[in-house]
């Protein structure tokens, strides 16, 4: 299929500075067709729209204004939807993307209707601070309990795909919208495929409150994607299961793998232990506040 413009959407909320050293991988992006980024501003007070006004980088640059409900799922669907490409790319504001990145997805989109790339953790990252997330290896995409899925931080699509799939889920707030929209596009009988050679350096959260604020809205949401999804055949236990498996699971994590423990003894990545942590904790509590409620799936 021909392909007269290719569009990268970049939803982004007081982004600065980490916004500019992905602005300046975009425009040195070795792809050699038609590009256009669409900086999705989800209501930034850090001077955003001046400073895109001020910079001269050889990138058509358009600003469109997604204030209107906080979030990136809300920011993304706003920037697709105001995109002119015959293929939409999504990445965040604070990665980076490697030079031929945006040649890889094209390629990989000749195929496939969309398509994931891999993501790397030691060009943004220290030695200590890469060992506080685990990042699937380059070879395939993420794997899950029900169907694999394609980060939001690394996506592209033909537009036809957003046509028949619809939006991203803005209901899912602070994680699981990219597993979401990998599973409907699989649903509808879409074709998702990988990209191993399309990298993007992937920033982890630098701080210990940052890791475990992640982690905890990462479980409140694979509760709410599991409920949504499970009338399609995705796993999703009981709560009287799995609140003690979250309880259990938090009580090790501070004991055992408890990262102020001596060395010796093996504990975690204090990073990657508050990671878990709040993963649990983000389940636990929600499965805790809805104990006893029926849950009826989204149709969205």
């Amino acid at each position: 299929m021909p392909i007269s413009l290719v569009s990268i959407v970049l939803p982004v909320y007081n982004g600065l500075p980490d916004l500019d050293e992905q602005l300046e991988a975009i425009a040195g992006q070795d792809y050699t067709g038609d590009v256009e980024l669409i900086v999705s501003d989800n209501g930034s007070t850090d001077g955003l729209r001046a400073h895109l006004e001020e910079l001269s980088l050889p990138l058509s640059i358009r600003r469109v204004d997604a204030s209107a409900k906080r979030g990136v799922s809300y920011a993304r669907n706003v920037g697709v939807k105001a995109a002119r490409g015959d293929i939409v790319a999504v990445v965040d504001h604070d990665d980076v993307a490697h030079p031929t990145w945006l040649t890889a997805m094209v390629r990989a989109l000749d195929s496939v209707d969309a398509v994931g790339g891999a993501l790397e953790i030691e060009s943004l990252n220290s030695g200590d601070v890469a060992a506080w997330r685990n990042v699937p290896p380059p070879g395939a995409l993420f794997p899950t309990a029900y169907l694999p899925y394609a980060p939001g931080s690394n996506f592209a699509m033909w537009r036809e795909v957003f046509e028949k799939v619809g939006d991203f889920d803005e209901d899912l707030v602070g994680g699981a919208e990219d597993v979401d929209y990998s599973w409907r596009i699989q649903q509808a009988g879409l074709t998702l495929g990988h990209a191993a050679d399309a990298l993007v350096a992937y920033r982890i959260r630098t701080t210990v409150r940052r890791s475990f604020i992640q982690g905890r809205a990462y479980g409140h949401t694979s509760y709410l994607l599991s409920t949504k999804h499970r009338a399609s055949g995705c796993p999703h236990p009981s709560s009287f299961v799995r609140i003690p498996v979250h309880a259990v699971s938090i009580l090790y994590l501070a004991t055992v793998r408890n990262p102020w423990l001596p060395k010796i003894l093996r504990p975690m990545p204090v990073g990657l232990w508050a990671h878990y942590i709040g993963i649990h904790y983000g389940a636990l509590r929600i499965r805790v506040t809805t104990l006893g409620r029926r849950q009826r799936p989204s149709l969205r």
